[in-house]
């Protein structure tokens, strides 16, 4: 048995919590004079963000500390311990316990007799096969929580949404399997030398009416330089929503400036998929996403296939206004993955919708190499034009639709599958080299409409550092919807300028009448 670490009863970032809940007047276990709101939360980050951060956080036990993965998953909350079941609402609480890497939070109920803080107790929990002595921690507090519902079937609460880990979480609709993941902020993911994790350090949960069709949490980010006030308004459903209220502040004398605030961010899995299969696997696909797709302000919308490249790979969409991104799994049947425990084709698309007008900025891709589906490698986020100096705050907010086989698309056509790869060639190797094939459908309305002659053009464009050699478009006798035949070479590199990735794009055209979402992509050295 190793020993046990002293845990003190107030550790730093307890008290910090607690000074600055004392000057709101809103002390832990008393009544609130007035109904809880961003605001409140609100004081709290502005408080942090003019203070220095405090980097003290509480001292977990020793055997915590070192526990192996196994061993914390095997310590299990107790169902009949659930927030608010015993009052049989329509959503119920869990939590779960720190340990390793994980980080210990606040977490407070909001009811009518107040604000409750919910202390740690070792008696939520069973603890498998661990030989531990929890009596002798004291509130160690908890590493996160989950709410469940009956989003499934009325005669069983599922897991709905999870807060767990610096400032993820995310959701299900029904029938979904977790996939991707959502974050509160990204600080310098690009354009630094190293990223910034903020975390959510409190949560309020608020207590549902017997009626309520959503649950709202409440949050306090806290990071080196940034801190925030978050509202989640969740609502279940075949596709959940969660609605998302945040106000973002700079930390005032913290450091170098923040090079890149990567707003709404989402974080997901492309391990290879159709354009980049893996020999020796027999799934033909392994990802909880399989591209990028953007709404613009001027009516463009874009469709960016994921990679798993041999080197990082950051691309940027700029635009005037935005009217949506996101990470999407499009491909939703069994055959494609062929994965019986993973259910790939259950992941879920995120896909943000801005609330009000978020103004300029860009829409930024993150991608890099993974050796195996266990990690993620792949980030896409919203960087504002204009950042708020210290002590202002940045306003925004948006929705989060969690969607399955009925998800966002464009309203007149979309890419369904690209393949690269050259078929039969009387090309010699070296020609062959030099060239890159792709094959991309398409499909959706604006296709279907056409009469039988219809004359479709297929309109490519492609990088100074290369040439289109082919681009054909054609129906695709075996499923009548449309394909590309693209064909590109790369142009020798000058002897001053190193080979640069081409950059591709490629959407159909009828007339003067743009029929589909624009497919871009990389051609990476």
């Amino acid at each position: 048995m190793q020993a046990v670490l002293p845990h003190p009863a107030v550790p730093p970032f307890w008290a910090l919590s607690a000074r600055l809940f004392a000057l709101l007047g809103l002390c832990s276990g008393l009544a609130s004079a007035h109904a809880w709101s961003l605001d409140d939360v609100a004081k709290l980050a502005r408080e942090r963000a003019n203070t220095p951060r405090q980097q003290g956080r509480p001292a977990l036990p020793a055997e915590l500390v070192g526990m192996e993965y196994d061993a914390l998953r095997d310590i299990r909350f107790k169902d009949d311990k659930a927030l608010w079941r015993a009052d049989q609402l329509p959503y119920e609480a869990k939590f779960f316990h720190v340990g390793r890497q994980a980080e210990p939070v606040r977490i407070h109920e909001l009811s009518a007799v107040g604000n409750k803080t919910l202390p740690y107790s070792a008696d939520n929990f069973t603890y498998g096969k661990n030989k531990l002595e929890p009596a002798r921690w004291g509130d160690i507090g908890y590493a996160g929580f989950r709410i469940h519902t009956a989003l499934n079937s009325p005669a069983y609460k599922d897991e709905l949404i999870t807060f767990l880990g610096a400032s993820y979480f995310r959701a299900l609709g029904a029938g979904q399997r977790y996939g991707l993941s959502a974050r509160g902020l990204a600080v310098d993911p690009t354009g630094a030398k190293q990223e910034e994790f903020p975390r959510f350090t409190d949560f309020w949960l608020e207590k549902p009416a017997a009626d309520a069709k959503q649950i709202t949490v409440y949050a306090l980010l806290d990071s080196a330089r940034m801190t925030g006030a978050y509202r989640f308004d969740i609502r279940p459903g075949e596709q959940t929503v969660t609605e998302v209220h945040a106000r973002i502040f700079m930390r005032a004398g913290a450091g170098p400036r923040v090079a890149t605030l990567g707003v709404a961010p989402l974080t997901s899995m492309f391990y290879f998929g159709e354009n980049q299969p893996r020999p020796g696997d027999f799934r033909p696909e392994v990802h909880d996403s399989d591209g990028l797709m953007v709404a613009t302000g001027d009516g463009e919308w874009l469709w960016r296939p994921l990679q798993n490249p041999a080197s990082p790979l950051v691309s940027s969409f700029g635009m005037k206004s935005l009217k949506g991104f996101g990470l999407m799994q499009r491909d939703r049947v069994f055959s494609s993955y062929e994965d019986t425990e993973a259910s790939y084709e259950l992941r879920p698309s995120a896909w943000v919708t801005p609330l009000g007008e978020w103004g300029a900025g860009r829409v930024e891709l993150l991608q890099f190499g993974i050796p195996d589906e266990t990690h993620d490698n792949v980030a896409a986020y919203w960087v504002p034009e204009n950042m708020p100096a210290p002590g202002q705050s940045l306003d925004i907010a948006y929705r989060i639709a969690w969607q399955g086989k009925n998800q966002q698309r464009p309203p007149n056509g979309w890419v369904t599958q690209s393949r690269r790869g050259i078929g039969f060639s009387k090309l010699n190797a070296e020609e062959l080299g030099r060239q890159t094939q792709f094959v991309i459908d398409f499909a959706g309305p604006a296709l279907d409409a056409l009469p039988a002659d219809a004359q479709v053009k297929a309109i490519t464009t492609a990088s100074s550092n290369a040439r289109v050699l082919e681009s054909i478009a054609h129906r695709n006798p075996a499923t009548g919807t449309w394909r590309v035949s693209l064909r590109v070479q790369r142009l020798d590199a000058s002897p001053n300028q190193p080979a640069q990735p081409i950059e591709l794009r490629a959407f159909l055209q009828h007339d003067t009448n743009t029929l589909t979402e624009t497919w871009t992509n990389l051609i990476t050295l």
